[in-house]
């Protein structure tokens, strides 16, 4: 088959986040994962061309789909693969979006990103294959991405045996009362307060009530903690750059600033030079002593408390948020300031 690659700016070697806004554009034979795929799928198979688009262009025009649809077709594609994206989820979006357009027209097409990528909803009828978290994931994904090249090469479709992600069933059922019927009924159950009926039971997050305010300020220990991944540099601690699995803790007693060098972001869901050249940026140490220093609050616990929010499952932040409130109540911490990117 001739295959036409999809890949963001970053995974075509275009840059990072400054180049995020390049539109469309077509590039001769294998670029960045490609080069991995090419040797996977062997002789039978062809990476004839790259489709390359900026994440932040392609994110936010959304007929960019179909115009990659138009380009793939041109150079002569018989599948069009899309990522793996992994847990990007821009460039997730993008894949989706992509390879439903071309189910759409007719040319097969699959994509492959983590399975909980936000943008997996977006590609409809497409399959999807399962890729890891992150890169470091690379080549057992693209073994999974040309299994499924050398299946959908012989016409056949794919199922969950081959990676694909599973999507929930929708099961139709007969009632009595039209749409229309049902839908006067739930505004009027909403008018006479009833703010819990659905027919479509969704999932939500907790609703978390702030805490009073600080009476005395100037006398209260205050904590800095962030989920930001801020760390010493080189990250002793192998502290993972998404889906935390656990905090730390550094010592902070005596040090006024975060110097660049010393210490570092590596935080996986955004571009952190900015945040590296300046750390403070991130966790806003020296402030908050020179707020210390001011008498505006009493003192500065002595340790910064760590982790990352990065693709985090909602159950691991509530597990993180209770131990770090455990910690700074038993250490006569009356405040916390939590930084986030």
């Amino acid at each position: 088959m001739r295959i036409v690659h999809y890949v963001n700016q970053f995974y075509a070697g275009l840059g990072g986040e400054a180049e995020a806004g390049i539109g469309p554009r077509v590039l001769e034979g294998t670029v960045g994962p490609g080069r991995l795929l090419s040797q996977l799928v062997g002789e039978e198979h062809e990476i004839v061309a790259t489709l390359v688009c900026g994440d932040d262009y392609a994110a936010s025009h959304t007929a960019v789909g179909e115009e990659l649809v138009g380009m793939a077709r041109a150079a002569g594609a018989e599948l069009l693969v899309a990522g793996p994206a992994f847990g990007s989820g821009r460039y997730g979006l993008v894949c989706a979006r992509l390879v439903a357009a071309a189910e759409a027209v007719g040319l097969p097409a699959v994509a492959s990103m983590h399975p909980d990528n936000p943008g997996i909803s977006e590609a409809g009828a497409a399959p999807v294959v399962a890729a890891g978290a992150s890169s470091r994931q690379m080549r057992p994904t693209l073994q999974a991405v040309a299994g499924a090249i050398a299946k959908l090469a012989t016409g056949a479709k794919l199922t969950v045996a081959d990676g694909r992600v599973a999507r929930v069933a929708r099961v139709g059922q007969l009632v009595d009362q039209r749409a229309a019927a049902r839908a006067v009924e739930l505004v009027l159950r909403r008018l006479a307060g009833d703010r819990e009926g659905t027919e479509i039971p969704v999932g939500g997050f907790d609703v978390v009530s702030p805490s009073a305010p600080v009476d005395k300020v100037a006398s209260a220990t205050v904590a800095l903690v962030t989920e930001g991944a801020l760390v010493p540099a080189g990250n002793p601690d192998r502290l993972e750059s998404a889906r935390a699995t656990r905090w730390l803790r550094y010592p902070i007693e005596g040090v006024d600033s975060l110097a660049s060098g010393v210490w570092e972001s590596v935080d996986g869901g955004f571009a952190t030079t900015a945040a590296n050249a300046d750390p403070n940026r991130i966790v806003p140490l020296d402030t908050v002593r020179r707020l210390e220093r001011e008498g505006v609050i009493g003192r500065l616990y002595n340790e910064l408390l760590v982790t990352v929010g990065n693709g985090t499952q909602v159950a691991s932040a509530r597990r993180f948020g209770v131990e770090w409130a455990a910690e700074l109540r038993k250490a006569g911490v009356q405040a916390a300031i939590l930084t986030a990117t």
